[in-house]
């Protein structure tokens, strides 16, 4: 059976996880479908897709699990009388079943999901299914909304030029309270230019909280869900709020003076110092790796 791929774009290209969604999606078996909607509008694109999956005999529909997915994927689920299961990190085909993976209790457990529903759909956490080979070469069918619904998108405010989202960044550098006030972060900023333009700048929710850092920042649970290859957490405590949002990291680094801090029980390598004398090291040890 077909599975239908709902890809994000920027500035009329394709996003990064739109590559990942497809790579994914190949896992169900069967032809994958992809498309893109024409406009921002969230309730046309979902009644634009809701029709598509239920015109296309779909077995499944897949997001991804960014700001966009999260808010498109239950407005589709909703018009087809179905579940979402959100944020998987693990895909697979059962029969006539589908087999997810997600994590639970901020990260500590893994939770199967048996989904039987038609179609089901799915989304998908970022930066977890690397994107093969045939993922570059997708064409998505260009969906054309008509219904305006209830909201309208009046203006997008891009990011500064250069500026990764932290969603979709191999290497995010988060800071925290530990930075004493926000313009300590450009220490941070620093590093992350050190990365050659592959690294992003995240925070803690109290970051947020105190009007430091926008809330686009944001690294947990009630901000965004990252799986970098590498996270560096400065200044960070470890709250388990914020180890929801980034505990499937690939490698863990956490720079903090308090050696009880609980972010080092997550952390692959930790470092107890002052966070002012470290991170400048560190940066100058990446510019030369980076020439």
């Amino acid at each position: 059976m077909k599975t239908l791929a709902v890809l994000e774009q920027r500035d009329g290209k394709l996003r990064k996880v739109s590559f990942e969604v497809v790579t994914a999606a190949r896992r169900l078996g069967g032809p994958v479908d992809a498309v893109v909607c024409d406009t921002t509008d969230r309730e046309g694109c979902a009644a634009a897709l809701a029709d598509k999956a239920k015109a296309g005999g779909y077995r499944a529909v897949v997001f991804t699990a960014t700001a966009t997915g999260r808010d498109l994927a239950p407005r589709v689920a909703g018009r087809l009388g179905v579940g979402v299961a959100a944020d998987l990190t693990d895909l697979a085909a059962d029969g006539d079943a589908i087999i997810g993976t997600r994590p639970v209790y901020a990260g500590k457990a893994l939770q199967k999901v048996r989904v039987t529903a038609r179609p089901a759909v799915l989304s998908l956490r970022p930066n977890i299914f690397t994107p093969d080979e045939a993922a570059a070469g997708v064409k998505p069918e260009t969906l054309s909304v008509t219904s305006s619904g209830r909201v309208k998108v009046s203006e997008i405010k891009p990011a500064p030029a250069g500026t990764l989202d932290v969603a979709e960044a191999q290497v995010i550098i988060s800071g925290g309270r530990g930075l004493k006030e926000p313009a300590n972060f450009k220490v941070l900023e620093e590093l992350a230019q050190a990365f050659g333009g592959r690294a992003a700048v995240g925070a803690s929710r109290a970051v947020v909280d105190a009007g430091w850092r926008a809330h686009a920042d944001q690294v947990g649970q009630t901000g965004k869900t990252v799986s970098p290859s590498l996270y560096i957490a400065v200044g960070i405590s470890g709250a388990i709020q914020h180890l929801a949002g980034m505990r499937t990291s690939k490698v863990i680094v956490a720079i903090n003076k308090d050696k009880d801090a609980p972010i080092f029980k997550v952390a692959d390598y930790g470092v107890v110092g002052d966070l002012f004398e470290i991170v400048p090291k560190l940066t100058e040890e990446i510019r030369k790796l980076h020439g």
